[in-house]
């Protein structure tokens, strides 16, 4: 015999697009005397967490709907409960219940209820405007519009490693972009450091992703990725384009890193406590020249370390007419030791804000990894 928690993931699954929401609520009435049933989702700079159904944004950090999302964890208070909407590792935002029962096994009923939620998001997200519109606090340009569909997503988690990237200005961004893929032995890892502006960027950076994509499939090494890449993008362009990339394999049981630095944004190593710039060995941008050979270099990483690769528009920064810069940089990356990829890249980049006094004015694409080490 079904459960309420199998009945509510069977309703979600036949709801219609546009209606799980209403759906879920009168499933969740039915099996959990619960009345009142809102999605609240994180919008584009991670900064707020924005009502479905319209209202007041929640902004403030101590707010319970933000602990929940913060640590991926039912908040339940006064008979209110704040569940975490996501999917493998991914977050979406968090789901308000009340009157929540006071029942320990209905709470966690109810918890494996909003992750099902996050699945269904995910998948009806590509037939469906309505779920992007309302994660937006203002409208992105034609640019951003491009770089945000062209991401795998913004955090994913597997037993061995924990990854997550973010792009600022949030709703302006014009060329910088990260993708990544994994197949449960090797994480592939690209970040671009885009160049030009509005939609030519975008364009340009929507061709070098592609094209990555496009050798990667066809199951190509790293360094033939890269040669692919470049072809791809001077034989359009003939050198009046081009773009900075690093590209990055991680093989899952053994820690060995594989990186090609094309002109690439800078990588940083978090280990013990400890912030050091990974030396690289500098080569073209995809695009620069006809023909380009590219060289792998190899890194072996140890349990516990967290790389993150930063973008010029991070370093350069500037507010008050003073540049961000590596020692600042550096020393914020050493706090963030206990924190998670996610919560490490929004922090960064809200330090980055609160430097400007603003939005940035230049782009910027912050990744962090983390690597656990091999798994059963």
């Amino acid at each position: 015999m079904s459960g309420p928690e199998d009945l509510a993931r069977r309703t979600l699954t036949e709801a219609p697009a546009d209606l799980l929401i209403d759906r879920l609520a009168g499933e969740l009435k039915g099996a959990y005397q619960i009345t009142r049933v809102e999605l609240y989702q994180v919008d584009y700079r991670l900064a707020e967490l924005l009502p479905l159904a319209g209202g007041e944004p929640i902004a403030s950090p101590g707010h319970p709907a933000w602990r929940c999302f913060d640590h991926q964890e039912p908040i339940v208070a006064d008979g209110v409960g704040w569940f975490p909407v996501g999917m493998r590792g991914e977050r979406r935002g968090v789901l308000r219940l009340s009157p929540v029962p006071d029942d320990p096994a209905a709470v966690h009923e109810l918890d494996a209820i909003a992750t099902a939620l996050g699945h269904e998001l995910a998948a009806v997200s590509p037939s469906t405007d309505i779920y992007l519109i309302a994660r937006r606090s203002r409208r992105l340009t034609l640019a951003a519009e491009m770089q945000w569909e062209l991401l795998p997503g913004r955090s994913r988690i597997r037993p061995s490693f924990r990854l997550a990237g973010q792009l600022e200005p949030a709703y302006a961004v014009r060329g910088d972009s990260f993708d990544w893929s994994d197949d449960g032995h090797r994480l592939l890892l690209s970040v671009i450091n885009g160049s030009g502006e509005g939609v030519a960027a975008a364009m340009l950076t929507s061709l070098g992703t592609h094209a990555l994509r496009n050798a990667r499939r066809a199951e190509l090494g790293l360094a033939d990725q890269a040669a692919l890449a470049d072809q791809a993008i001077y034989a359009l362009h003939r050198g009046a384009q081009h773009l900075s990339a690093l590209l990055l394999e991680l093989d899952l049981a053994s820690g060995l890193l594989t990186v090609v630095d094309a002109g690439s944004p800078r990588l940083v190593l978090l280990r013990d406590g400890e912030v050091s710039e990974q030396v690289l060995e500098k080569q073209f941008p995809l695009g620069m020249f006809e023909g380009t050979d590219y060289r792998e270099q190899k890194f072996q990483l140890r349990r516990g370390d967290r790389l993150f690769v930063v973008s010029d528009g991070v370093v350069d920064a500037t507010g008050q007419q003073v540049r961000y810069g590596e020692t600042a940089l550096d020393r914020f990356l050493r706090r963030t030791g206990p924190m998670e990829p996610l919560d490490a890249v929004r922090s960064l980049l809200g330090d980055l804000r609160a430097f400007v006094a603003g939005d940035l004015v230049d782009d910027a694409v912050v990744v962090c990894l983390d690597w656990l080490g091999p798994q059963p």
